[in-house]
């Protein structure tokens, strides 16, 4: 086996002949065997190599070519923006189902109105026409301010007595009871106004279906009455669900 010192065309020197530059330090020693049948299998691999990367076709050197590349960007940038389009919806699709799916905070009932809830207040007195002892249909609002007293079902004649005595003579004085009976049993005149000696206006009036009661939204009747001082522009200022005695309400009357 001949080494590269025993090549005549070296110089003695250790330079490579006719001022060749030397090989690179990174392929270390280079060593050429003697009987190059030796080779055959590096030779075999770089002819099997060679066949592989045989030459390019024209269609090879077409899409080599910088417009083909450019074009192929532009293709791959133009599939990926559908792509993302449809995985964002299918995205946004599972996620709806996750949230419809998904149990909220439990509801909390509607509270339900009981016997026992105490009753929203009325604050107008609403626009009814009642009946005279006579007949004749009077509006409620037809004189006012005025404290009315429903007496269903009281001996109130000391009430009515001293609610006119209490009033001034612009303040009416209206008796409403579902029967007509019970005027005359108050010991007082079956008239639908009667203006008694000192000047004050009572009336008395009949309200056969209940309809004051029920839009006050009063309990039934027991022994006592209710009153409900009115001013003059028809707003409610008192309600006094049941009583005997006008020092429940006396206070009020300056209101009025």
């Amino acid at each position: 086996m001949a080494g590269a010192g025993d090549n005549g065309a070296w110089s003695s020197d250790g330079g490579s002949p006719d001022d060749l530059p030397d090989l690179p330090e990174e392929w270390g020693v280079i060593v050429i065997p003697d009987d190059l049948s030796e080779l055959s299998d590096e030779v075999d691999a770089v002819r099997a190599e060679l066949r592989l990367t045989g030459p390019p076709t024209r269609w090879q050197r077409l899409m080599r070519r910088p417009a083909a590349r450019r074009l192929r960007r532009v293709a791959a940038t133009a599939l990926r923006a559908p792509v993302l389009i449809i995985s964002l919806a299918v995205l946004v699709t599972v996620a709806s189902l996750f949230a419809s799916a998904w149990p909220g905070p439990p509801r909390q009932p509607a509270a339900q109105r009981t016997a026992t809830t105490t009753p929203e207040r009325v604050t107008t007195l609403p626009a009814l026409e009642l009946l005279a002892a006579d007949g004749q249909t009077v509006p409620l609002r037809g004189r006012l301010p005025a404290v009315i007293l429903l007496t269903d079902g009281c001996a109130c004649t000391a009430l009515i007595s001293d609610t006119i005595d209490a009033v001034g003579p612009e303040i009416a004085v209206i008796a409403v009871s579902t029967l007509t009976a019970s005027a005359s049993a108050a010991g007082t005149p079956p008239t639908g106004a009667t203006p008694p000696a000192n000047g004050k206006t009572v009336r008395m009036l009949n309200d056969p279906a209940g309809s004051l009661r029920t839009h006050l939204r009063l309990a039934d009747p027991d022994t006592t009455a209710a009153a409900v001082l009115v001013d003059r522009g028809t707003n409610i200022l008192r309600v006094v669900p049941r009583t005997l005695s006008i020092e429940d309400f006396r206070s009020d009357l300056a209101r009025l």
